[in-house]
């Protein structure tokens, strides 16, 4: 007997409660990891982080199973704008891109909040460093399932299923904005929205998700690896200060 095809509307709807559902459930699978690190000897903050981090890592293991079943009920999920897909290789270079693209955007972002005055530097970043520290297996969830899961949800989902309505434009922005809201810093939302503004042109450009998901990881990854190396950082540019302060004494 043949498999019916789940609507799309209907689809989509199940993807953004399967991701809703993750959010809601890590707490539950943290709460019953963090008992168990507390359990096997490890001190209370330790444990919190441990657990942490693990709850998250279980959580989204379970998500991408979950979307992974979901998505493989139509064959046509990933089809949204007509045409011949990019390249494979002409695919990764504008998921390089599209990282440097975001990478700048978000300092341009930076430079306009100064400009109003509000102080750079993301709480959700610094906490998720702090847990990073200690419980390694956080950076595998920021650098490489959370990348997966937005990307699905914020750019195929929302993006590609306004787009399929309306236009490039209106997905675009639509998409970036609630990218950036569900980050829950409002304060921020120009840092998260370039990012999102990017993300979509070079999914639009490739027709390829994997392209802009590439973007994500890149830009995560670098994210995490300036946060974890922040004191050396600081001590380098102390240090390259010192040699250009020698250097203009001797001339």
């Amino acid at each position: 007997m043949k498999q019916k095809t789940m609507k799309p509307w209907m689809l989509y709807l199940t993807i953004l409660l399967l991701y809703i559902a993750m959010q809601f459930g890590t707490l539950p699978i943290a709460q019953g990891m963090i008992k168990l690190f507390s359990e096997n000897g490890y001190e209370t903050k330790e444990a919190a982080f441990q657990g942490t981090a693990w709850g998250l890592f279980v959580a989204n293991i379970l998500a991408i199973i979950a979307f992974y079943l979901v998505i493989r009920t139509d064959k046509k999920f990933w089809t949204v704008f007509k045409g011949k897909k990019a390249p494979i290789s002409k695919s990764i270079l504008w998921g390089v891109l599209g990282f440097f693209l975001a990478l700048g955007g978000q300092m341009i972002a930076g430079y306009i909040e100064q400009a109003f005055g509000i102080t750079n530097g993301s709480d959700n970043t610094a906490r998720l460093t702090q847990v990073a520290e200690v419980a390694p297996i956080l950076i595998v969830c920021i650098v490489l399932f959370a990348p997966i899961l937005e990307e699905i949800v914020f750019r195929r989902v929302i993006f590609g299923g306004i787009y399929t309505k309306t236009n490039f434009w209106i997905a675009t922005l639509a998409s970036a904005l609630i990218f950036a809201a569900v980050h829950n810093e409002l304060e921020h939302i120009l840092v998260y929205l370039m990012p999102g503004l990017v993300f979509s042109y070079i999914y639009y450009k490739t027709k390829r998700i994997w392209t802009p998901m590439i973007a994500h990881m890149l830009m995560n990854g670098f994210v995490m690896i300036v946060t974890l190396n922040k004191d050396k950082i600081l001590e380098l540019q102390k240090l390259q200060e010192s040699v250009i302060t020698l250097f203009q004494h001797l001339w």
